[in-house]
């Protein structure tokens, strides 16, 4: 079984999906950081140097790599169930989990690091609000196809328990 957790940016992926992973004693992957240890560039300098497009199929490519992978907990970004069908290849080939949150809560969570965020780094903070309103909006029908929705503000290290078990 590969867990594929979506969602916005700020909504926890990495950092639940490293603890779950390390609860139920699986591997954990990144997909950002997956791509760039790849190409050798930050998520963000890829973005600069190479464009959107261009890393959007770096993450395809990548995301179709993890096929090989069992029994883990991949995180994707944000972005990543928009694009070149990947929403529907993560559901036929591993379990998908969405987690939910609010813009107010995604807005909390990515101010103290949006410099990291290629997509940010330049917003004030109702700029950024109104971006994460509107790019939520957007990707809100992608993420609705997971298999399973978690509120990002609810989760505990027990959280994928009825999922996959509390002794796997």
């Amino acid at each position: 079984m590969r867990i594929y957790l979506i969602g916005f940016m700020g909504s926890g992926k990495s950092h639940w999906g490293r603890r779950w992973a390390a609860t139920h004693e699986w591997p954990f992957y990144d997909l950002d950081d997956m791509i760039t240890s790849s190409e050798r560039l930050s998520v963000t300098d890829i973005f600069e140097q190479r464009g959107e497009e261009y890393f959007r199929m770096r993450e395809t490519l990548t995301l179709r790599r993890t096929l090989g992978i069992n029994r883990a907990i991949i995180a994707c970004g944000g972005g990543t169930p928009c694009f070149h069908g990947n929403m529907e290849w993560m559901n036929e080939q591993g379990f998908t989990i969405y987690l939910s949150a609010t813009p107010a809560y995604l807005l909390q969570q990515v101010m103290a690091d949006r410099s990291q965020r290629p997509l940010l780094k330049n917003v004030n903070e109702a700029e950024l609000l109104y971006f994460i309103q509107q790019k939520l909006a957007e990707r809100e029908p992608f993420y609705q196809q997971a298999k399973l929705k978690l509120h990002a503000d609810g989760l505990s290290a027990n959280s994928l328990d009825s999922v996959i078990g509390p002794e796997n």
